[in-house]
C-alpha cells in the first residue's frame, strides 16, 4: 500500500527537518521515516474501520429512537438498509482488520463530534436518498454506497482534515493517497471471501521497504557531495532566494539517480518536480527542473550515471 510517491515525500519531509534543525543522525532519521509509513497505514485501516463506527452510531440511534416515552411509526419501523450494509457486516468481521485494531487499537468516537456530523451529512445526501429507493438490494449496491459515501462526502469535509490534523502530523499529507487505496480495497471485496478477505499490505514487497530506507540513506550520507553539485549551477543565485526545500528535494533527487539503476532519470526527475509543486514555491518546479537537467548531463558526461 506504501508507494513510492509516498515514501519520496516522506524522505522530503524527514530530511528537510533533519537539514533545518542540523540533525544528522542516521539512525535517528531513520526510525522517524519507518514511523511516519507506519502512521500512513495505520491511517489506511482507521478509515476502513469508520464505515462499521458510523454504522454502529446509526444503529445507536435507531435503539434509541425506538426506546423515546411516544415513539413514531417511524422510530418503531425504521429504514434498516444502512445498518443491514452487506458490505460492513463482511468488513466488520474481516480478520486482519478486527487483528490490527487491536494490535495498533484507535477510536473513532473519541471524537464522537466528527462521528455525529459526518453520520448527519450522509443520511441528509443524495448519495444515501438513491441507496435507499435502489431497487437492486445487493451486496454490490452495499459496497458501492461506501464507496460513493467516501470519496464524495467524508474526504470532501473539511471536519475530516480537522480531525486529522489533530491525531497525526502526517496524515493530512497522506490522506489522498491512502483515500485512493481504501477506495481500491473497496472494490477487491467479494462476499465469497468472507472473513479472509485480503486487505493491501504495508508494502507491495520488501523492495518497497529498502527503497526507503537507502533513500534517505544515501542523502544524508552523501548531502555534502550533492550539495556541491547543487552549488555549481546556482552560483548565480544568492542562497538566501533559493528555498531550503528545493536545496533538500534537488540532493534527493541526486540521491536517486546517482543510486537507483532500475528506475529511470526520467521518472526521478518527473516525481520530485511533482513534490516541489506541492510542497515548495510557486517557481520551485521549474528551477528545480533547470538545476537537475543540468546535473543529470553532466552526471551522464562523467559515466556517474548507469541505468538498466
Amino acid at each position: 500500500m506504501i508507494n513510492r510517491v509516498l515514501i519520496r515525500i516522506r524522505v522530503v519531509q524527514i530530511l528537510f527537518a533533519c537539514f533545518e534543525s542540523k540533525e544528522t543522525d542516521l539512525k535517528k532519521a531513520e526510525n522517524e521515516l519507518l514511523f511516519s509509513l507506519q502512521k500512513s497505514y495505520d491511517l489506511y485501516h482507521y478509515l476502513l474501520s469508520l464505515f462499521i463506527e458510523l454504522t454502529d452510531l446509526y444503529q445507536h440511534r435507531i435503539d434509541n429512537r425506538k426506546a423515546k416515552l411516544l415513539p413514531t411509526e417511524e422510530d418503531v419501523n425504521p429504514n434498516t438498509r444502512l445498518t443491514d450494509n452487506r458490505f460492513v457486516s463482511q468488513l466488520r468481521k474481516n480478520k486482519t482488520l478486527q487483528k490490527y485494531l487491536t494490535d495498533r487499537p484507535f477510536h473513532w468516537n473519541d471524537n464522537d463530534t466528527f462521528l455525529r456530523t459526518t453520520l448527519d451529512a450522509i443520511l441528509a445526501s443524495d448519495i444515501y436518498k438513491e441507496y435507499l429507493d435502489d431497487a437492486n438490494d445487493s451486496y454490490d449496491t452495499d459496497r458501492e454506497f461506501w464507496r460513493k459515501v467516501l470519496k464524495n462526502i467524508i474526504t470532501q469535509t473539511e471536519d475530516l482534515f480537522n480531525f486529522l490534523e489533530d491525531e497525526s502530523l502526517y496524515w493530512n499529507d497522506d490522506i489522498d493517497i491512502v483515500v485512493s487505496f481504501v477506495l481500491k480495497t473497496i472494490k477487491r471485496f467479494d462476499p465469497q471471501n468472507g472473513e479472509e478477505q485480503e486487505l493491501l499490505p504495508m508494502f507491495r514487497d520488501d523492495t518497497d521497504r529498502e527503497f526507503a530506507v537507502k533513500l534517505l540513506h544515501y542523502t544524508l550520507l552523501n548531502a555534502g557531495e550533492y550539495q556541491e553539485l547543487v552549488d555549481k549551477y546556482t552560483k548565480n543565485w544568492e542562497s538566501e532566494r533559493i528555498a531550503s526545500m528545493d536545496m533538500v528535494i534537488m540532493q534527493i533527487a541526486i540521491a536517486e539517480i546517482m543510486n537507483f539503476v532500475s528506475i529511470p532519470t526520467s521518472v526521478t526527475l518527473n516525481e520530485y518536480i511533482n513534490i516541489a509543486k506541492a510542497y515548495s514555491t510557486t517557481k520551485s518546479a521549474s528551477f528545480i527542473n533547470g538545476i537537475l537537467d543540468a546535473i543529470v548531463k553532466e552526471l551522464k558526461s562523467e559515466q556517474k550515471i548507469f541505468k538498466q
